[in-house]
């Protein structure tokens, strides 16, 4: 099986990869997995990237995609995998799509996560972080006015990323940036639509039944 996550910021992505892993033993690749890999290690792509992210700038389409082609090739991808964080613009799609091409694995399918913005931003933003465990939940979930984690006790907190003005504009780029792979994949006929609003069970059983397992 070979696939890829698409969905917009808070829409479950990072939770169905788990799953997904657990379910299938597919090679779970996440671009931000290999960036920090890189950076931990000193390899020469990772320091490359540093070079961008030490200035606050993004990292070139043409490292991300490096670094990437190289995860694929190692033994654990061979068979079967999971593209998480990647490809986010057409540019990354279509590098993507030649990489595949060349190693002959093309890929099964693209699910993509449907959530609607405002249900997004509501999520988002009553989401809550254990300074302790860095353990994530949902204040709306949560008895009003809790303050301590239920799992270990540590103090919760909004994160800065978290804040209604920063999703907003994260959605924005989303919109201009992946939202085109959409129908790019939708033409290729390898795009599936998951309703990602109800709980992750429920939604984990909806990509099971599009992926027909």
């Amino acid at each position: 099986m070979r696939l890829v996550l698409l969905g917009a910021p808070g829409s479950g992505k990072g939770t169905q990869a788990e799953l997904l892993k657990a379910q299938y033993g597919c090679a779970h690749i996440s671009t931000g997995d290999i960036l920090r890999r890189n950076l931990k290690d000193k390899t020469e792509l990772g320091v490359r990237a540093g070079v961008f992210m030490n200035k606050g700038e993004l990292v070139p389409d043409g490292l991300v995609v490096e670094m990437v082609e190289k995860r694929l090739r190692e033994d654990d991808a061979a068979n079967s995998f999971l593209m998480d964080g990647f490809p986010r613009t057409l540019p990354q799609a279509e590098a993507l799509e030649s990489m595949l091409k060349e190693l002959d694995r093309p890929l099964d399918v693209v699910l993509f996560l449907k959530v609607e913005e405002e249900f997004l931003v509501r999520r988002l933003t009553n989401r809550r972080t254990c300074r302790s465990c860095g353990k994530i939940w949902n204040a709306l979930l949560m008895a009003t006015g809790t303050k301590a984690c239920p799992e270990c006790g540590g103090e919760l907190h909004q994160r800065d990323d978290d804040m209604e003005s920063v999703i907003r504009n994260r959605l924005d780029v989303y919109r201009e940036q992946t939202e085109p792979l959409m129908s790019w994949y939708e033409k290729k006929g390898l795009l599936r639509s998951i309703d990602a609003v109800n709980s992750p069970e429920k939604t984990f059983k909806e990509i099971q039944v599009a992926l027909g397992r």
